[in-house]
């Protein structure tokens, strides 16, 4: 056996072995593959291997994004908000505490942290923002619906781009609701109240 061939388990790893490493679902691997925020190249049999260096570098992402978090209680319903401008999450963070709900709300300042999130908490109820950085709301959302074990979540899009230009994006899953910003608390309030009576 050649010396390249020897070293190459400790080089690559499956994409179960990144997942164990990671702490993630396999499925979530497999949407960070395909959505190319984990590198990782197949072999002449099909089978993804991901360099144990890019999974390194994904575990201290991991580390510095979800580093400052506390454990949810059990009745609390998880609420993550994706969205890539600060004051508009502050005004989330505002408003859910004014409401003195039993949430624990969770935020991401584009889609790729916002995968990561939904991997590690498994939120309740997803609301995303569509044009970010880096990955926008499209690509995430087309990322959840394609996982062979899509989320549980609610998902509702808050966005401020019209419903002509979400078309010229290429459009979004059917049954994902759509509201225009400012944000519709309106319609939030009573959507956190039903989802946390039934968690509870």
């Amino acid at each position: 056996m050649s010396e390249s061939n020897t070293l190459e388990p400790e080089k690559f790893l499956s994409t179960r072995a990144a997942a164990a490493k990671l702490g993630v679902a396999l499925s979530t691997v497999q949407v960070w593959v395909e959505s190319g925020i984990l590198p990782a190249w197949k072999t002449a049999g099909g089978h993804r291997r991901i360099a144990v260096s890019a999974v390194e570098a994904m575990h201290l992402r991991q580390k510095a994004i979800l580093s400052t978090e506390s454990s949810p209680a059990p009745d609390q319903l998880q609420v993550l908000i994706v969205e890539d401008d600060a004051v508009q999450r502050e005004v989330y963070r505002l408003q859910f505490n004014e409401w003195r709900l039993p949430v624990r709300l969770l935020t991401a300042n584009d889609g790729f942290k916002g995968l990561m999130m939904i991997g590690r908490h498994n939120p309740d109820l997803i609301i995303i923002d569509l044009v970010m950085p880096e990955m926008d709301g499209f690509k995430m959302i087309r990322s959840l619906k394609s996982q062979p074990a899509p989320t549980q979540a609610t998902i509702i899009v808050v966005t401020g781009l019209t419903a002509s230009e979400i078309e010229e994006h290429g459009g979004l899953p059917s049954g994902i609701p759509v509201y225009s910003k400012p944000i519709p608390f309106a319609v939030l309030r009573p959507l956190v109240e039903h989802l946390s009576k039934k968690l509870a």
